[in-house]
């Protein structure tokens, strides 16, 4: 349990610290899109800020996923 508390705050903690660099990196940025969904279309936001949070939900997702696996393969 305790491994799993300290994996979970590390993420966090890491991928904070990534999104507060993110943040302060794009505050010149020109380069303007927007992102098309089925439904409809966000408003206009910076490439960089694209690539930068979809770096980091890929980072939480890929860092929490194999602790729901671990816990299953434990308790067989």
């Amino acid at each position: 349990m305790v491994f799993i508390a300290k994996k979970i705050f590390f993420t966090f903690l890491f991928n904070s610290s990534l999104f507060f660099i993110l943040i302060l990196g794009i505050q010149n940025s020109a380069n303007k899109v927007k992102v098309n969904f089925i439904v409809d279309e966000t408003v206009e936001l910076p490439t960089s800020f694209i690539i930068g949070i979809s770096f980091i939900s890929g980072s939480i997702i890929g860092n929490l996923l194999p602790l729901n696996f671990q816990n299953k393969n434990n308790n067989l």
